[in-house]
């Protein structure tokens, strides 16, 4: 079904789910009534066509942009109506689930776009409830599960992430300051907004929690003359920071260490973490920020920038949880205050970015489709539609469904940082 004339036959014979027979006692299928049910109240604004197993066809919604798909079987489509946070996005990875007209982002950002206006159903009901009841358990991180969780992400190939990071392995929020901006130069004006908000002096000591591919660190050491030190789990990550760093003649600024932030001893001038909070799980938010007070000269300054939610607390998502970021949490904001409050730091100062990360993933999202056959290579098809499902999921959330970027300014002064916030906007306007 990739041409138009199928489509126009799939679309003269589209019925709207309260016109059909479609009840649970009737021709229809069971479970085929719950999903029709459900996007019949949920799909609003654009128009999806679906193909069920067995030939039916179902459109819900209308006008542009219209999205076509096929659920291919019957054990698919019980495990969507069940559970469709998990299921859909297991079925896009083998296939069960294909995109006709369109692609999975097309189909996520009408899904996702038009969830605000459903009103549910008692199994999507019941199992986000079920979520909520063993979250506690979800969110349990401690070092030796860390460590394995952050494994299972980051030390992939190193030739995966060349194929859609930017240059620097940015593997975070980037900062657009206009629509045109590249990747390249979101990445760099958000480690530069970063290294303002920190107030760097020559010659201070950094420490760098969660240090990723090093990019962070080499930056602030190369722009603002300071002496930085990065943790890291990941030994892929380890790997590759040290070598970029002894290439780049910044040996003797920028060191590396495979350590949990928990075992750190040393003081610093200033503390940065970027994309490692989400990892840290609620139980541990007292520790955390216990440590960066801890690690915190007294005179210090501390950012954090993390994704997070702007509504209230609930549960990792299923799908994500299992395939890409296992021990991974996007917190709310009620949630992270109290433990700042709790540690003795002061907030300073708190930034919402709310669609940079949406713009990110798009950027990732597009390389990676240019270099997909490339990724295959590395892997195999199903890893493919595995990423592609990641980063199309990712980037309808952000767009939709409430995922931010917080960024908190932290010291134990009132006095450390400046009056007002023009200072920033000074700092920057000099680049």
């Amino acid at each position: 079904m990739n041409d138009s004339t199928k489509f126009e036959d799939l679309d003269s014979t589209a019925v709207h789910p309260a016109r059909t027979n479609d009840r649970p006692g009737g021709r229809g299928n069971i479970w085929r009534y719950l999903l029709s049910g459900f996007l019949n109240r949920s799909i609003k604004n654009g128009t999806l066509s679906l193909t069920f197993p067995d030939g039916a066809h179902r459109q819900f919604g209308s006008g542009d942009p219209h999205i076509a798909a096929t659920i291919t079987s019957a054990r698919t489509l019980r495990r969507i109506a069940l559970n469709p946070d998990l299921a859909t996005g297991e079925a896009y990875m083998d296939g069960s689930l294909r995109i006709d007209r369109g692609d999975i982002y097309g189909f996520l950002d009408i899904v996702l776009g038009n969830l605000g206006d459903a009103t549910g159903s008692h199994l999507r009901s019941a199992w986000l409830a079920f979520r909520r009841l063993i979250r506690p358990l979800t969110l349990f991180n401690p070092a030796h599960l860390s460590r394995r969780n952050v494994e299972h992400h980051y030390d992939l190939t190193d030739q995966l992430y060349e194929l859609f990071l930017d240059a620097d392995r940015q593997y975070s929020c980037a900062y657009f300051a206009t629509p045109e901006d590249t990747l390249e130069q979101a990445q760099t004006q958000k480690k530069r907004h970063i290294a303002t908000k920190l107030l760097l002096q020559p010659g201070q000591r950094v420490l760098d929690i969660g240090s990723g591919w090093g990019g962070m660190a080499r930056f602030l050491a190369r722009d603002a003359d300071v002496s930085v030190t990065g943790l890291t789990l990941s030994k892929e990550q380890l790997a590759y920071s040290r070598t970029k760093t002894a290439d780049a003649g910044l040996d003797d600024k920028v060191a590396f260490h495979l350590r949990d932030y928990r075992h750190e001893t040393a003081r610093y001038d200033r503390v940065v973490s970027v994309g490692m909070f989400e990892h840290v799980g609620t139980p541990h938010y007292r520790t955390y920020f216990d440590t960066v007070s801890d690690r915190l000269a007294d005179d210090g300054v501390a950012l954090i920038h993390t994704i997070g939610t702007s509504g209230p607390p609930g549960a990792p998502g299923a799908w994500i949880k299992k395939y890409i970021f296992p021990g991974g949490y996007v917190p709310s904001m009620s949630e992270v205050l109290p433990a700042i409050e709790k540690s003795g730091l002061i907030v300073t100062d708190v930034e919402v970015l709310r669609l940079h990360y949406a713009e990110t993933l798009r950027a990732w999202r597009q390389r990676f489709l240019v270099n997909r056959a490339q990724v295959k290579d590395l892997y195999d098809e199903r890893f493919c539609r595995m990423w592609e499902f990641y980063l199309a999921v990712c980037e309808a959330a952000f767009r939709h469904n409430g995922l931010v970027v917080f960024q908190f300014q932290l010291a134990k002064r009132k006095t450390t940082v400046p009056l007002t916030r023009d200072y920033i906007a000074s700092a920057e306007g000099h680049h």
